[in-house]
């Protein structure tokens, strides 16, 4: 018989899974796939933001539009906020709540679009980067957790799983929509064209 402590990790992961499946969530999907695909349509590129688990999911997210998801096709322009020197410089000389604004200074266009990733909404480094993501007329959108923080309400486009105490499982509804949106953005930029 399974241990019980093993059980109830299963289930929670099969909860934060089944986030997906309810309409706040399927409307988030569809919007977060229309805007990161008009933002390639545009020209633009992603610039993904995140902290520990979250810069992870970032560095993912981009992979899979520089490389490719499931098919093969032409490259989509991502950057993952993550340069160990830019990132050690900018905490160092500015403190560490400047260093994905200073990013988003040097990197962002009107036509990208920041997503920010925080399972806690209150980071103030991304707190900061979405601020500097106004100012420079990129839209944003944000993958949050919990009751979405400070961060609640700051972006064009907001996703809020809640209802559960710890990050990781907050990381995993995060990262599966991920994957979907990734999937529903390939489909509208390059397949549904072919069919």
């Amino acid at each position: 018989m399974a241990d019980i402590k093993i059980v109830k990790a299963v289930e929670e992961a099969v909860r934060a899974a089944s986030f997906l499946q309810n309409q706040t969530s399927l409307q988030f999907l569809e919007k977060a796939s229309e805007m990161i695909s008009s933002c390639y349509q545009s020209g633009g590129k992603l610039l993904i933001a995140g902290n520990g688990g979250s810069l992870c999911d970032a560095m993912h997210f981009a992979e899979e539009m520089t490389g490719q998801f499931r098919s093969k096709r032409a490259a989509l322009a991502a950057i993952a906020l993550a340069d160990a020197g830019h990132l050690s410089c900018v905490a160092n000389d500015m403190g560490f709540d400047s260093v994905f604004s200073r990013s988003i200074e040097a990197l962002g266009k009107p036509d990208d679009l920041l997503i920010a990733l925080s399972t806690s909404g209150n980071s103030m480094n991304l707190v900061k980067a979405m601020e500097t993501a106004k100012l420079q007329q990129l839209k944003t959108i944000a993958f949050l957790g919990k009751t979405g923080g400070k961060m609640k309400g700051m972006a064009d486009l907001e996703w809020i799983v809640s209802g559960f105490p710890f990050s990781d499982r907050i990381q995993e509804a995060h990262m599966a929509a991920i994957h979907i949106i990734i999937e529903s953005v390939e489909a509208r930029l390059f397949y549904e064209a072919l069919v």
